[in-house]
């Protein structure tokens, strides 16, 4: 780090006394993952919860559209600047900071209706908008956080096999998150889903306390807060494109507007960045061939990672009629998958390397993808559950290879930055998958819903048709219509989703040739990165 005198100490003087259990790395890891899985619980419970909130707060479209995207662009905007911050003042203060935060605004959000209450002026669901936002701020200091404190916890030759651990959690909490939540909504309430995080906030409070050393950059360098401003600018207009081009239209004025801010943005941030004496995000990081290819990768598993549990939630609960707590049962051998997977796959790529065992789990994800491509409109537990386990064993060595490389090939000052890139990297990856997907699919089903009407397109009023292909998205016709309309609604969805995992399919095998250049991260805490 230029012009800045940087040391790593386990424990820093000015963060107060470690625990007095700071010894055993995998007690940190257990500490470090129950802050992580509230995130990435609430990152896929939403999806659950939101038909009953709309019915309980009255919520309009565009209200649920927020609730999900102002939590996922907090979480975006903000998490490379979180990782400067555990850089700067200590990883450990910073999740400690991240967990209660988190904790408090889940509460918050299940009180929401009370709090509207309370505050004139703002409404149920507008408080409910804002304390998401809250939430997923403070979840941008959990994640970064997490991994730097591994990083430190954790001796070279034993950190694959944590990322494995580390990859089974992430992955079971992803996953598990339609089956929690379609549980506590469907047998307590919508509020239940978020007031859950208050028990697994406290106990990963105290345990990061006492079982966590705190380890910092003791540097003289202060935030670059032109560059915190910039490159939260241009997140957010890329993040904000993507999310609302497939509404706005890629073509329109407004898309484009915000694509101009981002080019814009992200050209000042980086000729900043090449001047600036301390900079938010060396640049240097990325000489380092492995790390840019190590964040490519990430952003491609979450798009299929994403893109597979946006498109087959509306395929189980549009087509196939099942209750949110049924489609999460669907989602069971994703689940199972993932804790046997990540475990595997940090070893195979300790002995291996993270060449041929990111390879080999990109074809398989492609494999996972085409077999989803042909899936049936009347697919059985079996049909949808094969596809579910090759993707489970398909992206487990891409996002456990991928964190290593990423993490395991920054210099130790930058270990938070360099989380955060990872997380930013996934969380753009996972809106990427499901904006374009979700346009291709879009496009698919306006091209074939009105061939699959036939003669009863006739008798639908051309003003009615586009709602009906907006419906068709959902894999839902509206209620009241004849069989033939709800026949033609399910099959158009079926291309569509089909054509989605084609492209998924396409990107994968790809995206597999680049896992050639990577190179493993270092061996020990101490080796230096060579950079070029």
């Amino acid at each position: 780090m230029a012009n800045a005198k940087a040391v790593v100490e386990p424990s820093s003087p000015g963060l107060g006394k470690t625990g007095t259990g700071g010894g055993n790395p995998w007690l940190v890891l257990l500490a470090v993952s129950l802050g992580v899985i509230m995130v990435m619980l609430d990152g896929t419970v939403v999806g659950i919860a939101n038909p009953v909130i709309q019915m309980e707060l009255k919520a309009s479209l565009s209200d649920l559209q927020w609730v999900t995207s102002g939590y996922l662009l907090a979480l975006a905007v903000f998490l490379i600047t979180a990782g400067k911050l555990g850089d700067l003042f200590g990883h450990k203060r910073v999740f400690l900071i991240g967990v209660t935060g988190f904790a408090l605004s889940s509460i918050g959000i299940g009180l929401s209706q009370e709090l509207a209450d309370i505050v004139p002026g703002v409404s149920p669901v507008g408080a409910l908008i804002g304390l998401r936002v809250l939430q997923g701020l403070f979840g941008a200091l959990l994640q970064p956080a997490a991994l730097a404190l591994l990083r430190g916890a954790f001796p070279g030759e034993k950190l694959n096999q944590a990322m494995g651990a580390w990859g089974a959690i992430i992955g079971l909490s992803s996953a598990a998150g339609p089956i929690v939540g379609g549980v506590l909504v469907e047998k307590v309430s919508w509020e239940s889903v978020f007031f859950i995080n208050a028990p697994v906030g406290i106990v990963a409070l105290i345990m990061g306390i006492f079982l966590i050393k705190e380890n910092r950059v003791q540097t003289f360098a202060r935030i670059d807060w032109l560059g915190v401003l910039l490159l939260s600018g241009a997140m957010f207009s890329l993040v904000w494109t993507i999310i609302k081009a497939p509404e706005w239209g890629w073509g329109d004025s407004t898309t484009l507007t915000f694509i101009g801010a981002f080019v814009v943005l992200i050209a000042a941030f980086i000729f900043w960045q090449s001047r600036a004496k301390q900079p938010l995000v060396p640049l240097s990081l990325f000489r380092n061939a492995s790390i840019s290819i190590g964040t490519l990768l990430m952003m491609m598993v979450a798009f299929a990672m994403f893109g597979a549990m946006f498109f087959l939630g509306f395929f189980f609960q549009g087509v196939h009629g099942l209750t949110p707590l049924e489609a999460g049962l669907r989602m069971l051998p994703m689940s199972a998958g993932m804790i046997v997977a990540s475990p595997l796959a940090g070893m195979a790529i300790g002995k291996l390397g993270p060449k041929i065992t990111m390879a080999a789990g990109l074809l398989i994800t492609a494999c996972s993808m085409f077999l989803m491509s042909r899936l049936s409109i009347d697919a059985s537990f079996i049909e949808s559950g094969l596809p579910f386990v090759l993707l489970a064993f398909g992206l487990s060595p891409v996002f456990v290879g991928a964190t290593e490389i990423i993490v395991g090939n920054a210099p130790v000052e930058l270990s938070g930055v360099a989380g955060g890139v990872q997380q930013s990297a996934m969380q753009v990856g996972g809106a990427l998958g499901t904006a374009i997907l979700g346009a291709v699919m879009a496009g698919e089903i306006a091209d074939t819903l009105p061939g699959y009407l036939g003669p009863a397109a006739q008798a639908i009023p051309p003003a009615q048709l586009p709602l009906l292909e907006k419906a068709a998205a959902f894999g839902a016709a509206p209620p009241g219509l004849p069989q033939v309309v709800t026949d033609a609604v399910h099959h158009s969805f079926m291309d569509g989703m089909h054509l989605a995992f084609l492209v998924s399919t396409g990107v994968a095998v790809l995206t597999a040739l680049l896992t050639l250049f990577v190179k493993a991260g270092r061996k020990s805490e101490g080796a230096p990165v060579h950079m070029g």
